[in-house]
């Protein structure tokens, strides 16, 4: 089978992305801070499905209140499915959509519902598909709407979301934070140049049975996105789990047998990271036979991590590199199963954009 896949080069082609998009973001992101600004919501839903979904896993924690505004990650899947759960009366946020076909059922679900249920509430739509709902479809109520439409290079062809994922992460980020804007693109090139390390470090060659992924804070969503990936490109074949460090021991930590990898997201802030590495040492203590890697900045006075990741900026900005070590291993462990990395279920079970399903008013 051909190592060469297109899910391979789309992973590949991340640094160069984000180095394009630098040039262009800042703009961008100071234009939709300070419309953030002038309409004042009551708070900020970050939406999306799947992968998109996780994107907000790592935003609000680490992005709360920052600009003065709650931030609140209300997966499409929950909107669509329970839309009273959510809008009040009197209520008005902003809805920041995320979707890398931007026509998913539940994207559509989100936009049919804001139309019917809160017509007033301002749209701030991310997507990597210029032709796309989300790109096209006009709002029909008084709320404003603004669109992010990514570089093409990160609508991904294959069946995961990798590039896709990481650039509308990047994007959302520059857009909410209170960091510089003139600071962006010097960060998108640092990130850049750390990537390129990362996709050619060493890594464990060897495929587990199961694979887990721990991390903190913004680092949470990182994990539950490693997990994702490993599951879907070794189609369910690699079993996997995900927590927060601390969260690990309370059950979820059965799942490690003598054939298991573990991955902890090491924090850079220095209470959280002694909770990372008491669980790094825990485990390797426990199971001495299995692979456990840290992964994190250096951080002085404390373990230097197995994969370094030594950018100096905060753990939020951090995670779409941190993201890249799962790919890479999804792509390795597919490969060593004799799957289509490009479309690992063969077209059953899973498929690249969920579009079939049912919506209901």
């Amino acid at each position: 089978m051909t190592n060469a896949f297109v899910t391979d080069h789309e992973i590949a082609a991340q640094p160069a992305i984000w180095e394009a998009w630098a040039k262009e973001l800042p703009a961008t992101a100071g234009q939709i801070r300070d419309w953030i600004t002038a309409r004042a919501p009551d708070e900020i839903w970050l939406c999306g499905a799947g992968t998109s979904a996780f994107i907000a896993d790592s935003l609000c924690v680490a992005l709360d209140r920052r600009r003065g505004i709650p931030l609140r990650n209300v997966a499409t899947t929950d909107l669509v499915a329970r839309p009273q759960d959510f809008f009040r009366a009197g209520l008005r946020p902003l809805v920041i959509s995320f979707g890398r076909s931007g026509n998913s059922s539940e994207s559509i679900g989100t936009l049919d519902l804001l139309d019917r249920i809160a017509p007033d509430a301002d749209r701030l739509n991310i997507t990597c598909n210029s032709t796309s709902a989300l790109a096209t479809r006009m709002a029909k109520g008084t709320g404003e709407q603004r669109v992010i439409t990514l570089p093409d290079a990160c609508h991904d062809a294959g069946f995961a979301m990798t590039s896709s994922y990481t650039t509308m992460l990047l994007t959302a980020l520059a857009c909410l934070d209170d960091a510089p804007v003139s600071a962006i693109e010097a960060r998108l090139n640092g990130l850049a140049a750390a990537a390129r390390g990362l996709l050619s470090c060493a890594l464990d060659p060897n495929r587990p049975e199961r694979a887990v992924f721990l991390g903190s804070g913004a680092y949470r969503g990182t994990a539950r996105e490693s997990a994702l990936k490993v599951l879907e490109l070794t189609a369910g074949r690699v079993v996997t789990s995900w927590d927060s460090t601390l969260g690990f021991r309370h059950g979820p930590k059965a799942v490690i047998d003598d054939q298991t990898a573990v991955y902890i997201f090491l924090s850079s802030d220095p209470l959280t990271r002694k909770y990372d590495q008491d669980i790094a040492s825990e485990i390797r203590a426990q199971y001495p036979g299995i692979a456990v890697t840290t992964l994190g900045q250096t951080v002085a006075g404390t373990d230097a991590p197995d994969v370094a990741m030594d950018t100096g900026l905060e753990d939020v900005w951090n995670t779409p590199i941190a993201i890249l070590v799962a790919q890479r291993l999804s792509v390795a462990w597919s490969k060593a199963l004799g799957l289509n990395v490009d479309d690992p279920f063969a077209g059953r079970n899973l498929t690249r954009v969920v579009a079939n399903v049912r919506l209901y008013a």
